[in-house]
């Protein structure tokens, strides 16, 4: 192709070598070849243009940006970070890798002060015990359920908002009564609590919100101990064409709200609250989440995804 004898290719070349080759700044160009500065950027952009210079991006193994990318097209989120796990098909593997990425994520995207929602659930724990020691002595951590399972359980919300607390100095609003309680009357009694009312008060007033995402089956936390729900509520729910929960709160296929007389009886932040949060941040994957996760995303419920690299490409595939 005949070169544009109204280019400075010359010019170009010197600018362009300044800068990628020597590492000078446009300030440090600018002032030894006696051009402005804005000159100096509309050369290095012209450089780009005409093809002098040709910059190119590098794929990395282990790293999903273009799954992310998709995610983030796909489902219309704010961010998708994709993890490659060791063992895609081990929850245990998963839960642990994808919660190391949403500590980093944590520490790299949450500023302080803020007020911080947090679930439960295995992936949040080791969310949590990823998670390095920071301060956020001016921000408030808010329990979105109460404790769920038996207490010595490490996926009990408490141990999670306790851990956090301690690696972030934040002040905490926790909701020491039970995730769910055995009916309506006990609930509407608890819920006069003085010190119950604040914590509620909170979830108004959430800026970040950090959820796992379950699923209603025989092996899932929640049946795991019987403690949470039974067989026969489980199947209930499973006959309402529930295929997911956040906080005790169910959705089907479509994200729609599920409400039952087993969402009365729950003591925490409804999904209706959640779709008000400007960033909820969903930390889960694994190989029987596609559904539930395709799910929470069709229902605004998340808008900031964090998962593995096998459940993007379920969930994008089922797009």
């Amino acid at each position: 192709m005949p070169r544009n004898k109204s280019v400075d290719y010359r010019l170009l070349l010197k600018v362009s070598k300044y800068y990628y080759e020597k590492q000078l700044t446009q300030q440090e160009i600018s002032e030894r070849l006696n051009l402005s500065r804005p000159k100096v950027s509309r050369l290095l952009k012209q450089a780009e243009e005409i093809g002098i210079v040709k910059i190119s991006i590098i794929p990395q193994p282990g790293i999903h940006t273009d799954l992310e990318d998709a995610l983030e097209r796909t489902y219309g989120l704010k961010e998708a970070v994709v993890v490659e796990v060791s063992d895609p098909n081990s929850q245990y593997a998963v839960s642990r890798e994808v919660g190391a990425a949403a500590a980093d994520y944590f520490s790299q995207s949450v500023s302080s002060p803020s007020v911080i929602g947090i679930s439960w659930g295995t992936t949040l724990q080791a969310m949590v015990d990823a998670l390095r020691s920071q301060d956020f002595r001016e921000s408030q951590v808010v329990q979105l359920i109460g404790g769920l399972g038996k207490p010595e359980s490490e996926a009990h919300a408490t141990y999670i908002l306790r851990r956090l607390v301690e690696k972030t100095g934040a002040q905490l609003s926790i909701l020491n009564v039970p995730g769910i309680v055995d009916n309506t009357a006990v609930k509407i009694a608890l819920m006069s609590d003085s010190h119950l009312k604040e914590v509620f008060n909170y979830f108004e007033n959430i800026d970040v919100a950090f959820v796992g995402v379950g699923t209603p089956t025989p092996d899932s936390v929640v049946m795991r101990d019987g403690t949470i729900l039974t067989q026969d509520q489980l199947e209930y729910l499973l006959s309402q064409g529930a295929v997911g929960d956040i906080c005790l709160r169910f959705f089907d296929e479509r994200g729609n709200i599920i409400h039952s007389e087993i969402d009365e009886r729950v003591l925490g932040i409804t999904l209706e609250q959640i779709q008000k949060i400007d960033r909820v941040v969903g930390v889960t994957g694994g190989p029987f989440k596609d559904k539930a996760i395709r799910a929470a995303l069709l229902g605004k419920l998340v808008n900031v995804l964090i998962t593995d690299h096998l459940s993007a490409k379920k969930l994008l595939k089922e797009a």
